[in-house]
């Protein structure tokens, strides 16, 4: 499945506001997946951030008045807006949100949204009082009435000096909105478990076994199944990737722990994929107090933790089960064996150790096994686009089901 935003047309729309500067890293990431940007400034944005910057990155001519020199400019706002499958603005301030919200049209910002059908993604980014004003909160109502998306803003010390609610949201945020409205919501009405990451098995309060597990892999799927409409249960170890946006995440650290964050959501899910590079063994004492340097050898008793997958196999019902195998030889042969034994419809399958590949990297190359023998390679791509592919497959599995 490609990106949601590939070969689709954006309109950004900014306004003038110290956030302005996020609005460059903005029209990179929604480039950056595929989409053709155009963009309008009001007159105010040009002196946080100039035209010429979001021309280079967006390699468009950009559009700051309705009567600029050359070509049929009096008329480009019609075009732009029959044209666009979305447009954003952010920072969307307080003057363009009253103007929308009263149908003023004075500029070319205001007059292009008077005549946008498409998605139209509004972001907030003023002062706190200001934001909290009533007139602006009633604006933002009438907005999200006429079917405006409003993205919240954050909260947080201003530039102004004062603190609260009104910090422009994060690009990726806004990315992910942008992504979601424009996503066929396919997974609408399922609920997908997906596990992510390593687990640690602590020796002492100090040390641990576990693996080089970043959970990339699942946090992607994770956030490709909320934007295509499922409700989305992460169960992640140890990560440091943030929480994705629209799923509900449940840390955990040992294998034990995700044992019982997964078997307690199990039956509300219609599919599982368990991405997790869980411990298969654990020391059988843990050490209470860090153990101290001692003799040149160090014996540690191992005992198995418990199998997951393997459990999840033997309770499911008609939900869809699909497994990982990292290996690092004999892939066919060991996945379809996993396949088998844990009563899996699909198994996931690289090999570990190969060039951006595997563990912490940002792609991955994998082959897809099936219950019914079939098997499906994929080329090296990035994870996020392997994501896409896993869950065409489950959207598959799932509606035969039906």
């Amino acid at each position: 499945m490609l990106s949601s935003l590939t070969d689709k047309s954006v309109v950004l729309g900014v306004c003038g506001g110290i956030a302005a500067y996020k609005s460059v890293d903005l029209l990179r990431l929604i480039t950056k997946c595929g989409a053709s940007v155009r963009v309008i400034l009001t007159e105010n944005a040009g002196h946080f951030v100039g035209p010429m910057t979001f021309e280079a990155l967006s390699g468009q001519p950009v559009c700051q008045s309705l009567f600029e020199k050359g070509g049929n400019t009096s008329i480009k706002h019609i075009e732009w807006a029959q044209t666009a499958d979305a447009v954003v603005i952010a920072p969307a301030t307080a003057n363009i949100i009253g103007k929308l919200a009263c149908g003023i049209a004075d500029d070319a910002l205001s007059t292009f949204m008077l005549a946008v059908t498409a998605t139209r993604i509004i972001c907030p980014s003023m002062n706190s009082n200001m934001y909290q004003n009533d007139a602006v909160q009633h604006n933002l109502n009438t907005l999200k009435n006429r079917g405006y998306q409003i993205i919240e803003p954050g909260s947080g010390l201003m530039a102004c000096g004062t603190t609260g609610p009104g910090r422009l949201a994060e690009p990726v945020e806004i990315l992910d909105a942008l992504i979601t409205s424009l996503t066929e919501k396919d997974l609408c009405g399922k609920h997908l478990l997906i596990t992510a990451g390593p687990t640690r098995e602590h020796v002492d309060p100090v040390r641990f076994i576990s693996n080089p597990s970043s959970g990339k892999m699942g946090f992607a799927i994770a956030k490709a199944a909320a934007q295509r409409g499922a409700t989305v249960t992460l169960v992640s170890g140890p990560s440091e990737l943030p929480d994705p946006c629209h799923v509900h995440v449940i840390r955990v650290v040992s294998a034990q722990e995700m044992a019982d964050a997964v078997f307690s959501v199990f039956d509300q899910a219609d599919a599982v994929i368990k991405t997790a590079a869980v411990s298969d063994y654990r020391p059988k004492v843990q050490s209470d107090h860090k153990i101290k340097k001692g003799s040149d050898e160090l014996t540690l008793t191992l005992e198995k933790t418990q199998d997951i997958l393997k459990e999840l196999g033997k309770r499911k019902n008609d939900q869809v089960l699909v497994g990982f195998a990292a290996e690092t030889q004999a892939l066919p042969t060991y996945a379809r064996q996993k396949l088998l034994e844990k009563h899996l419809d699909i198994i996931v399958g690289n090999l570990v150790g190969e060039k951006d590949s595997g563990f912490g990297s940002e792609t991955n190359k994998v082959t897809l096994f099936y219950s019914n023998g079939a098997s499906e390679s994929l080329a090296l791509m990035p994870k996020e686009t392997v994501a896409g592919i896993i869950l065409d497959r489950v959207a598959e599995c799932l509606y035969q089901k039906m």
